[in-house]
């Protein structure tokens, strides 16, 4: 029986199988899935078990869970009207493979958040419920990458902007989900859990521009746009114009606490505290 992590081939996927490998989980018991199986030679070359998995291609998924204990289900990166569509077609093969748990990557406050995101993973709890997948929901907060992998274009501009107001984000690093996820992949007790996870330390996108100030000596100010002309800054910085929509609408969740927990149960899964906004700023810049 083995644990099955889809979407490999990104970046939670991968630091995933990772935390799995150095959980002491045998390579031979991960099967690591992906559209394209190219860019997971590296661990085929490791022992750990590649299988193709398209969530367009149902028969795909079929091979690709086959044997499967547990599964790790990452939403999918396709256009947000397809994926719900997507999602549904994994949880079916899912749980005809007999799956005895599905962790879906899920997000904060799905259930009662209003944002367009939110949307499609409230449809997609909702399918794993009326399908009875045994299932653990892992509800992410924001990514604290989102935040970092910008900063080049942050100290260039000496500007943060967005549409949040004074909201609080509880953003953690991709490497502390990860680290979440194959803390429930790999211990029992977790069927039916719904874990709201976040970082221990919340912040403003106020309080992310000083703290990237004293991290480069470089005056940083927040500015706040409507979401209309935030949408417009990031289409005019080359975001596709449906993505900069879905993000100006998540800036307006963030405002209104939809990405903001104070539950600790990530920091309790991974058992440290999570990574924090300084330290993830100040690995960014080196």
């Amino acid at each position: 029986m083995s644990i099955v992590v889809t979407g490999a081939t990104g970046q939670l996927g991968r630091l995933t199988v990772e935390a799995l490998l150095r959980r002491g989980i045998p390579a031979a018991r991960i099967v690591a899935t992906g559209r394209d199986l190219t860019p997971l030679k590296d661990l085929a070359d490791r022992d750990v078990v590649v299988r193709r998995a398209d969530f367009g291609d149902p028969d795909s998924l079929e091979s690709a869970f086959a044997g499967a204990e547990k599964l790790l289900l990452i939403s999918a990166s396709a256009p947000v009207d397809e994926r719900v569509a997507h999602h549904r077609r994994a949880i079916d093969a899912a749980r005809a493979a007999g799956v005895s748990l599905l962790a879906y990557t899920s997000m904060a406050h799905a259930g009662t958040a209003a944002t367009i995101l939110a949307a499609t993973h409230r449809a997609t709890e909702e399918y794993l419920r009326e399908r009875d997948v045994p299932s653990v929901l892992l509800r992410n907060s924001w990514y604290l990458e989102n935040y970092t992998d910008s900063l080049p274009s942050v100290v260039r501009h000496g500007a943060v902007i967005g549409a949040a107001g004074d909201g609080r984000v509880s953003a953690a690093t991709r490497a502390d989900y990860a680290e979440a996820a194959a803390a429930v992949l790999s211990t029992e007790g977790h069927a039916g859990a719904v874990y709201e996870l976040g970082g221990d330390h919340a912040f403003t996108l106020t309080e992310l521009a000083a703290t990237i100030s004293a991290a480069t000596g470089k005056p940083i100010a927040y500015t706040d746009l409507p979401a209309d002309q935030l949408a417009g800054a990031l289409t005019g910085a080359g975001v596709p114009a449906p993505l900069a929509a879905i993000l100006a609408d998540a800036d307006l969740g963030l405002g209104r606490g939809e990405l903001f927990t104070g539950s600790g149960d990530l920091s309790r899964l991974i058992g440290r505290p999570t990574t924090s906004l300084a330290n993830a700023v100040a690995d960014a810049l080196r």
